[in-house]
């Protein structure tokens, strides 16, 4: 069935390819949508931490921190500081965040209940790097978690698994001031977490190993912020007329948008056996620009304003001219299928061909 599947992907390509002559040419700017996602090298740890919400361990010392969080829209500075520093061994993935904060408060207490609705630090990794079948964590300022588990992104029905626990995971906060007290001015709080390894692990595709060296995740981290007000005493998200103000968003790697679900912008994670990260360097995608042109034609076409290519009948060929940067095109080629559309474009230098489908799939042949 495989080699059936391939063999139809090629097929369709060349077939594509023939109709190009007679297809007309479409223009396309996408370079306000692509994404290229920041990247961290995490150094592995020969001792496990201790989890106690600071960072005292000095295995963290030899961790590097991210720079500051930024808008998920990338648009606008945000109010607080936020940065993350991660480490690793065969057991765990270590996340340690520091978070700014003049007001430190939270009240749910039930765990799985939806945390965001309190200012909270989220994680979400996706071993596989494919966009589906990923995990998120999400703690406030009691250390209450939420974590659950995605098949697929909301965007294309994916459905929240809540059952889904990281029994073995470890978490703990730490406040810099009094928690739950308006009439002093807080300085920060800290999140340090022990994320088990082998429930990470079995999402992956391929092998079901503890990280080889170079091995590369996906993964983003969140930080959500209410402004509040306080009432008898107790903080509460902040009201006008009778409606809660839109929270603000906060992330490590851009979202260009406020949808943490689009997790093929979430940062590269490498592994590193080494416990420094100095004289290591990250693996280039050579490919990468390719395949975010590709996710931003899914997202244009099936929920912006491409939209309208899926008017056209089974069959359907039409050329693309695709600019992706100031002064960068590329030519990509859309087919309308039986099952819905799919894209692909050729890297000239290596002939390799990059396909997305309906569903956000990504191949390459």
């Amino acid at each position: 069935m495989k080699h059936l599947a391939i063999l139809s992907i090629l097929l369709l390509y060349f077939s594509c390819a023939n109709e190009k002559e007679n297809a007309s040419i479409l223009s396309v700017d996408v370079s306000k949508d692509i994404v290229i996602p920041e990247h961290y090298i995490v150094t592995k740890t020969k001792t496990p931490l201790t989890i106690d919400g600071d960072d005292m361990d000095p295995s963290w010392d030899l961790a590097t921190y991210t720079d500051d969080f930024i808008d998920i829209e990338g648009e606008k500075t945000p109010k607080f500081d936020t940065k993350v520093k991660m480490l690793w061994d065969d057991d765990y993935l270590y996340v340690y965040s520091e978070l700014k904060e003049p007001h430190i408060w939270g009240n749910l207490k039930q765990r799985d209940t939806i945390i965001y609705y309190n200012n909270d630090f989220e994680v979400f990794i996706d071993p596989s790097g494919t966009g589906t079948g990923y995990g998120e964590i999400e703690i406030n300022a009691l250390n209450t978690v939420w974590d659950l588990f995605l098949d697929k992104p909301y965007r294309i029905g994916g459905k929240a698994n809540f059952e889904w626990n990281l029994d073995q995971l470890k978490t703990a906060v730490k406040i810099h001031g009094t928690l739950n007290n308006p009439k002093d001015i807080d300085s920060l709080w800290t999140v340090e977490m022990a994320i088990p390894l082998k429930p990470l692990t079995s999402l992956k595709n391929g092998s079901k190993n503890i990280p080889k060296e170079g091995e590369q995740w996906r993964i983003n981290f969140s930080r959500v912020h209410w402004d509040h007000d306080i009432s008898n005493g107790k903080y509460d998200r902040k009201k006008e007329n009778g409606k809660y103000l839109r929270e603000y968003n906060w992330v490590w790697s851009s979202q260009n948008v406020i949808n943490m679900h689009e997790p093929e912008k979430w940062g590269f994670l490498q592994f590193t056996k080494a416990s420094s990260s100095k004289a290591i360097a990250f693996i280039e995608d050579d490919n990468l620009y390719d395949k975010q042109i590709l996710y931003a034609l899914f997202r244009k076409t099936r929920y912006g304003d491409l939209k309208h290519l899926l008017e056209h009948e089974f069959g359907h060929t039409q050329i693309i001219d695709v600019t992706f940067s100031e002064g960068k095109k590329t030519q990509a080629t859309f087919h309308k299928t039986n099952l819905g559309f799919e894209f692909s474009i050729k890297d000239e230098n290596t002939n390799r061909i990059h396909f997305i489908n309906n569903e956000g799939t990504l191949k390459t042949l």
